[in-house]
């Protein structure tokens, strides 16, 4: 029996845990075949004959892989899994993940009570009512930004030109951040967000993020404005450092992700001239066609790591206290338990059930923000641009198999 086989073995503690990959699965999984859309073959693989299973990281060690919507659930629910960054055994998927651990954390990479203190600082900016309130604002930008791609061209680059500067704008307003200076955060979020970058670039982008925040920190101490640093620096309970942080982790997540599946919703839709048609057809769907698209594409594609504090069973697999754990989301959401025909995408879907923004007290705090800004994007796309279509082979689109947060890297389209 092999290394691998006898480990699967030692951890296998009912029937129910199916047969496991004669070796653990390396993550992040190759996407080299199968559809873009798609979950990695091998980690599809995982939820249908293994949904709990040992994986291999970049650096040698493992970890545990949770693949199956009720696993994810479980352990994404249960506090004996912690967020804690610091903590032995915690997964990293690169070097410059590990890097960023080293510096101070943001709340998304910290454990109760700390992360509940700091979390309902935030609370109130991103509440239901609030984000609605803004969805005037919202259009008008969507709306300033198609009429500058379009003006005297029947083509463009949508990333660049839509889909990117749609939630940097709004970010930005939010925050108190100027926009003018939205290429020097884009630059350091992608490299801290990519899959390639050293320890060194991590350490470097990280730091200029932290000045400039702290600078944008001090300046609203001396000229408040409404934006939220401004707001949190008035609160007196954080300092400029602490500031920085939490603006870091809400001006890279407030345009990162949003932009990633606006461009990609864009292209499942048009590849999918069916469902696109229906949209057409019925507008009153969009709500629920952006909760299908968030289930369908699931944006964050290598899993959220945690790790155990004690032993727990998952899946009739025990997990021992100090093993990393990486919970698939996308994989999760593709389930054919909970979504019948998982693997297609449907805008009529009912897709509540969906787990694109996490599950527990780590949910995604922005997500009334982000459904605002994706409801609008996609609506106004359809709306004022009917010939819609690729401006270059579907087999041309560069995804980014090299970035934490999937996506296209450009989306050329002509109408």
């Amino acid at each position: 029996m092999t290394t691998a086989e006898r480990t699967e073995a030692e951890h296998d503690t009912g029937p129910g845990a199916g047969p496991a990959p004669l070796t653990p699965l390396a993550v992040p999984a190759t996407r080299a075949e199968g559809c873009p859309f798609d979950p990695a073959p091998g980690v599809e693989r995982a939820r249908r004959e293994a949904p709990v299973t040992r994986a291999t990281l970049w650096d040698g060690s493992t970890c545990w892989l949770v693949t199956r919507h009720q696993d994810v659930r479980e352990v994404l629910g249960d506090p004996r899994f912690s967020a804690d960054a610091t903590r032995p055994g915690f997964p990293f998927l690169t070097a410059g993940g590990r890097e960023l651990a080293a510096v101070k954390p943001t709340f998304i990479r910290q454990d109760d009570p700390e992360h509940a203190r700091l979390r309902r600082m935030l609370t109130a900016e991103f509440m239901v009512k609030k984000v609605e309130a803004m969805r005037p604002e919202v259009q008008r930008l969507a709306d300033d930004l198609l009429d500058r791609m379009t003006a005297g061209r029947d083509s463009a680059d949508l990333v660049a030109e839509f889909a990117l500067p749609l939630p940097s704008l709004v970010i930005c307003l939010l925050l108190g951040v100027p926009y003018d200076d939205h290429e020097f955060f884009q630059e350091r979020s992608r490299l801290l967000l990519s899959l390639r970058s050293t320890a060194e670039e991590v350490r470097t982008a990280q730091e200029d993020l932290r000045r400039y925040l702290t600078r944008l920190a001090q300046s609203k101490r001396r000229e408040p404005d409404d934006g939220i640093v401004s707001r949190l620096v008035a609160r007196g309970e954080l300092d400029d450092e602490e500031v920085s942080s939490m603006g870091r982790l809400l001006l890279i997540a407030g345009h990162e992700t949003t932009a990633n599946m606006t461009a990609l919703s864009t292209l499942a839709l048009l590849r999918n001239p069916d469902q696109l048609k229906r949209l057409r057809a019925d507008p009153s769907l969009i709500k629920g066609a952006v909760e299908e698209l968030l289930r369908y594409l699931t944006i964050v594609h290598n899993g959220l790591p945690r790790v155990a504090t004690e032993d727990v069973t998952i899946g009739g697999r025990t997990i021992r206290a100090g093993e990393g754990v990486l919970c698939t989301l996308n994989s999760a959401n593709r389930d054919d338990d909970v979504f019948p025909a998982g693997d297609a995408l449907d805008v009529g879907r009912d897709a509540r059930r969906h787990i694109a923004f996490g599950f527990g007290v780590h949910q995604c705090l922005g997500q009334p923000l982000a459904r605002v800004e994706l409801q609008i994007a996609v609506e106004t796309l359809l709306r004022r641009l009917p010939d819609l279509r690729l401006a270059v082979p579907f087999e041309d689109v560069r995804f980014r198999h090299d970035m934490g947060i999937y996506g296209v890297h450009a989306l050329p389209v002509a109408w």
